[in-house]
């Protein structure tokens, strides 16, 4: 748009600009201002973008209210209301004209503003919308020209309002721009090239190291990073390069905004990258030669009019890409494999020489050795020394690469020693032992590779991507003109086919046809659900025997499989708080076994020395093989993936059960939890209320008009409960303004005849009126109407208990875990549900609101030891899910990504409760588990390769070993949950 002030002036709107006002028109002072209750509803909400702002993407909004025709500002203010919304247009506000200064609703000053007034200034604006907005402080300008202090994007444009700034949009941004107000990326990479606890380490130092970077989270077992990156620390693409340069690992953004498609092109893949972007593409990117990696905005144009026709002739698609963190975990696993298979190849010939019967020609045999030692140790152990120098030099940290430098340096080094003793005709005793540092390479490589391909494999076998389907059956809305096509053509507005026995493809609702549908693989429910026209389906889930056609509505990249296995990826970059202290002990274990060689190496040259009567020479010799051994047996690996390889598998579980853990903290605490808080409606109740007695109080039709026009557009299930029963009356809704909501009490909104309320008797006061009264004795929901405070209306709704509460409780019981009740409902509804469950009528509480039920939660904390749970529907239950230890979402698979909860019970049932608690439990047996296998094994193993044992010990060239003799198991007990099952008794009566 252009200037502000002529922009105002094109609306008929005051400017902000002295000189731009017309002389008629009164000043809005503070005090003649009157707000309404929509006003003061909206509010002038002043905040920072968080991780959405893109360039150019200040927001700038009219900050008075006044019209050529109006003389007060609640007519500038009627007027504007009758506005249409769009991006450059914002409900105006108050402003005094004598002096710039911009008021909020209730006549109190906005803020300070930096400079002088407005005449001189371009005055601090704010966009009332419906997100977070942000602020412009002012900056000097030239005051003669009535718009001089804005441009067309609407930032500062005058010559003398030019200082030294970022540069926006081609927009010069001053200093002063809001601090608070900075953009954040957030930015998820693959990285490849991790291998043990140390290389995460790294990772994790690096990154924290750059300016800029925040809530860093890394992981060892899914090979990738998370953090968010303030706009003025850098791009992701200098953070990765600086990374890469730190430690040598190979980055790759994994997240952007928008979707993509990849294609196949006739031409130059990077010429064709380089053309103009067509309406919608927002990036084209070469991945290779032929291949063009187009990101597009769905909502402007969709990925098969990109194919056809959008660049003027039909593309191919590119082969079908796995999810980016799959491919580089497999690319990973590759390069290791394929160095591993060099290194044996190489090093099979030194074995033969070394210990084969051959002929004496030890020259010869010692010159091949050496040869093929070389190669081994620069080729394939030279990524060791590269990544420990990184390591020591950027991060400044003793990595598991350091022990393997240090031990496979001093054989290879030794070997060459004993070797030049042989050509000069005085050999040592030991002659070389060049097998030793070729076959120490060759088996670390082997257990890297070991470990690699089995932590792939378990993070692979609980991804619930493998249920995303690859194709679909396009048709028109009757089922006709079908075409099978490939599932990433699938866009907005499309419906598509799914036949019988087919798995369905993407999210969507059924517009024709009728079927069964097995949802087992999303709810963990095993019993088929009827759909029917109107139904919603998920994706992932299997069709029946009837043929159905269904309406779009995700796309394949954000349908409920992708949210899902997103939130659950979420889980494991979270780290327990036991993983806090596996951190501190595998922080000292590579300096604990350096001083533990050091002490082996003076311990056996003393040993040799003193009571073996062995000259120095020969003892020192003897002495390097038992540190070479102790060097490379210890493995700090075990003990880095004995957590996050069981909260991976423990993710992947609970999310094939229905219960989409989203926390790590909750799979580690659940089991100590010492008492469940259940919310009742919707919760311990299906949430499925009825309108069973209706007592009304003046004439019905406008009593439930009155009350329609209030409830129709709520989604609170007693709200809803008494629409569709108004509904069914034939009722149509009044005209009722300014609704909202009262959080906890209900709704209030305003007739020509007055205001007027619906919700609980004690808000209305009407609980001691005889009528209610009788409705909350028979233990009914009770819910007002009134008019001016005068009774319209009542209703009684009732509620059918879930089949499986009252047997979860008694097993809660069993299990010595309170069970509690609170609820928004009047007491005598909600000590009949307690009653009919056995819960003690101590623990509950009835007529809570959020901040009662945040209470209750305090107090519970503050008298037990144990973990707290709160399970609740997700109605007004947000402060109580943040304030339990653990908050557990009674949702379904459609409404998965609403929920902030720790816990998402994606199968609506509270059986889901027993699986997080017997989850919890057998994952941290597994923990504890692989804890005693890793300190047995490092303790047993150094022992072993030090000597402690002077009939038995580890040879040098087989301690490489001990990676897959340490890991393995670890990744094997862990995977062993895999087969966890439980069944639970939902089927009970109440």
């Amino acid at each position: 748009m252009g200037c502000i002030c002529k922009e105002l002036l094109a609306r008929n709107l005051q400017p902000c600009c002295v000189q731009g006002r017309s002389k008629d028109l009164q000043s809005c002072s503070a005090e003649t201002v009157s707000p309404t209750t929509s006003e003061k509803d909206a509010g002038l909400r002043v905040a920072s973008e968080k991780g959405n702002r893109t360039p150019g993407s200040i927001h700038h909004a009219t900050i008075c209210a006044s019209s050529k025709n109006a003389s007060t500002c609640s007519e500038g203010r009627k007027l504007a209301a009758t506005t249409p919304s769009t991006k450059e247009s914002t409900t105006p506000r108050g402003c005094d004209t004598g002096t710039g200064a911009c008021d909020t609703p209730n006549g109190k000053s906005l803020a300070s503003i930096d400079g002088p007034p407005c005449s001189k200034t371009c005055s601090k604006v704010s966009e009332l919308a419906d997100g977070p907005l942000v602020e412009i402080k002012g900056c000097a300008v030239d005051p003669n020209p009535a718009d001089a202090c804005c441009e067309q994007s609407g930032l500062c444009n005058s010559p003398k309002a030019q200082p030294s700034g970022t540069s926006v949009s081609g927009a010069t941004t001053a200093d002063d721009i809001e601090k608070g107000a900075l953009a954040v990326d957030h930015v998820s990479l693959s990285v490849e090239g991790l291998t043990c606890v140390g290389c995460e380490t790294k990772l994790f130092r690096s990154l924290n190291g750059i300016a800029g970077v925040h809530n860093l989270n890394t992981s060892l077992v899914l090979s990738k990073a998370e953090f968010d990156l303030d706009d003025k620390a850098g791009t992701a693409d200098e953070v990765i390069r600086a990374v890469e340069t730190s430690t040598g690992f190979f980055c790759k953004r994994l997240n952007v905004s928008g979707e993509e498609v990849e294609i196949l092109v006739d031409g130059d893949a990077k010429a064709f990258a380089e053309r103009k972007y067509p309406p919608g593409i927002t990036q084209l990117t070469a991945t290779n030669k032929q291949t063009v990696r187009i990101t597009y905005d769905p909502t402007i144009v969709g990925a098969r009019t990109i194919v056809t026709d959008l660049f003027g002739s039909a593309l191919k698609l590119a082969a079908r890409r796995l999810p980016a963190d799959f491919e580089s975990g497999r690319k990973h696993v590759r390069h290791t494999a394929g160095l591993t298979l060099i290194s044996a190849t190489l090093t099979i010939p030194v074995l033969v020489l070394a210990w084969a019967p051959l002929s004496a020609r030890p020259i010869t045999y010692g010159a091949a050795s050496l040869a093929l030692a070389t190669v081994i140790q620069f080729l394939i152990a030279g990524q060791f020394y590269i990544s420990a120098f990184r390591a020591l030099v950027f991060t400044r940290i003793i990595e598991m690469d350091v022990l393997i430098v240090l031990s496979t340096s001093t054989a290879y080094i030794f070997s060459i020693v004993a070797f030049a003793y042989q050509l000069t005709g005085r050999p040592l005793h030991i002659e070389s032992f060049f097998e030793t540092s070729t076959l120490l390479v060759t088996l670390i490589m082997l257990g890297r590779l070991v470990s690699a391909f089995a932590r792939q494999k378990a993070v692979e076998s609980v991804s619930l991507r493998s249920l995303q389907d690859h194709q679909a059956v396009l048709c028109d809305p009757e089922g006709g003109n079908t075409q099978v096509i490939d599932a990433r053509l699938l866009q907005h507005g499309d419906t598509f086919k799914v036949g019988p026995d087919s798995r369905l493809t993407t999210d969507g609702v059924v517009v024709l046809g009728e079927t069964e549908v097995d949802e087992s693989m999303i709810t963990g429910e095993s019993v088929p659900v009827e759909k029917h026209s109107g139904s919603a389906v998920i994706a992932g889930s299997i069709n029946g025997s009837g043929v159905i056609v269904v309406k779009l509505v995700n796309l394949p990249t954000h349908n409920t499989i992708s949210t899902i296995a997103a939130m659950v990826d979420e889980a494991k970059f979270q780290k327990p708080k036991t993983q806090e202290l596996v951190d501190v002990v595998a922080s000292y274990f590579v300096p604990v076994i350096l001083a533990l060689t050091l002490l082996a190496f003076v311990v056996w040259i003393a040993v040799g020395v003193t009571i073996r009567n062995q000259d120095a020479g020969s003892a020192a010799v003897n002495a390097i093989t038992y540190a070479v051994s102790v060097l490379v047996v210890s493995c700090p690996c075990a003990i880095g993936l004995c957590i996050p390889m069981v909260i991976v598998i423990a993710g992947g579980v609970g999310a094939a059960h229905g219960v989409i853990v989203k926390s790590a903290l909750a799979v580690e605490s659940a089991r100590k939890t010492s008492h469940v808080v259940f919310d009742k409606t919707g919760t311990l109740t299906q949430g499925r209320l009825g309108v069973t007695e209706t007592v009304i109080m003046m004439e019905e039709r406008l009593a439930l008009s009155i009350t329609l026009g209030l409830t129709s557009n709520s989604k609170h299930p007693v709200s809803a409960a008494i629409a569709s029963y108004c509904l069914t009356k034939g009722i149509d809704a009044a005209t009722v303004d300014g609704i909202r909501s009262v959080t906890g009490n209900g709704l209030e909104g305003t007739l020509s005849e007055g205001p007027v309320q619906c919700g609980n008797t004690r808000w209305l006061s009407l609980q001691d009126l005889p009528e209610a009264r009788a409705l909350l004795d028979r233990g009914l929901t009770v819910v007002g109407v009134t008019l001016h405070g005068e009774p319209l209306a009542l209703f009684g709704l009732s509620d059918d208990m879930r089949p499986e509460a009252k047997s979860v409780c008694a097993e809660l019981k069993k299990r010595r875990i309170a069970v509690s009740v609170v609820s928004g409902d009047d007491a005598a509804a909600t000590n009949s549900v307690a009653s009919r469950l056995g819960i003690q009528p101590s623990n509950v509480r009835s007529r809570c609101t959020p901040a009662d039920k945040q209470q209750y939660l305090k107090e519970l904390s503050s008298k037990q030891s144990g973990t707290i749970i709160f399970c609740g529907d997700g109605t007004n239950d947000a402060v109580a899910l943040a304030q339990a230890d653990i908050g557990v979402h009674v949702s379904s698979g459609s409404e998965v990504a609403q929920s902030a909860a720790d816990v998402v019970l994606v199968r609506p049932s509270l059986t889901g409760m027993l699986l997080l608690l017997d989850l919890s439990r057998a994952a941290m047996h597994r923990v504890f588990l692989n804890f005693a296998w890793s300190f047995i094994y490092n303790l047993f193993a150094i022992l072993l390769a030090a000597g402690a044992f002077v009939r038995a010990r580890i040879p040098p060239q087989y301690a490489g070993l001990g990676e897959i003799v340490s890991v393995l198991p670890v990744i094997l007990v862990a995977l062993q949950l895999r087969w966890f099952k439980r069944e639970y008794d939902s089927k009970v009566a109440v």
